[in-house]
């Protein structure tokens, strides 16, 4: 008897399905009725845990639990942090991850969804001190201290941005912000998702005026590089949930920006 399986509101008979499907990750997670998920947990407001329950939220959890409804399958959650989220895809200790800036050395080694979200770069520092910088130079000095989390793409930005500024990176799952609201740093780099949230959090800390975000990015699901056909399979899901407004209203749930 063939095993039938839900797929974006479309039952199909697994046996039926292309042999390349059939040894895809698309068609080990139909069967398992499970997808395991990636994430690190840490990145308000796209993927985090409330303190309180536990259970994760976030516009990256609300996208994989979408995605997981529409495929019929139940989720299971597999921690992760910036240092080795590329190589659990690569180890296939998940099938997909939440939200990762899409990077030339990420996708040298792992595979990317179509982008979802559009991230940039601010520093953030202390609020009773923002006055004092009104650029990216004023904070490029002798004297200045950017906090960066070991690993992250914030660190290779940090050391691309300044030359003069020290660079002083902190273990996951310390954050730079921590560093700058407990005065061992000057400032931190982060997105600007992640940016408005935290002011919010922490008025302590405010974003610096700079003319303009650096390094805008897009940011997507990390997948097997060699398993083409899910990789398609989330590429077509991304597009139907963009037509019908999904990541739309999520973003703005969740008071993102593009």
């Amino acid at each position: 008897m063939y095993q039938m399986v839900a797929v974006v509101g479309i039952t199909v008979a697994a046996a039926t399905l292309p042999a390349a499907a059939q040894e895809s990750r698309l068609e080990r997670v139909l069967e398992s009725g499970t997808l395991r998920v990636g994430t690190t947990g840490d990145f308000k407001p796209m993927s985090f845990k409330d303190p309180a329950t536990g259970d994760y939220q976030g516009y990256d959890i609300d996208a994989v639990e979408r995605l997981a409804a529409d495929m019929g399958v139940a989720i299971e959650w597999v921690p992760t942090d910036w240092k080795t989220l590329v190589a659990g895809v690569v180890a296939d200790k998940y099938d997909i991850t939440t939200s990762a800036s899409v990077s030339v050395d990420r996708a040298a080694v792992a595979g990317f969804s179509d982008p979802y979200v559009t991230f940039a770069t601010v520093p953030v520092t202390r609020a009773a001190e923002v006055e004092d910088f009104a650029s990216w130079d004023d904070l490029d000095r002798d004297g200045v201290r950017i906090a960066v989390t070991l690993g992250t793409v914030f660190e290779q930005q940090a050391r691309a941005f300044f030359e003069t500024a020290e660079i002083v990176t902190v273990e996951a799952p310390a954050r730079g912000y921590q560093e700058v609201i407990a005065g061992r740093a000057t400032a931190t780099i982060t997105s600007n998702v992640d940016a408005a949230q935290l002011t919010t959090t922490y008025p302590d800390l405010a974003v610096v005026a700079v003319d303009e975000p650096r390094a805008e990015r897009p940011g997507a699901f990390l997948l097997p590089q060699s398993d083409q056909v899910w990789i398609n399979f989330v590429n077509h899901w991304i597009a139907l949930r963009h037509a019908d407004g999904f990541f739309a209203e999520r973003m703005a749930a969740w008071n993102i920006s593009r």
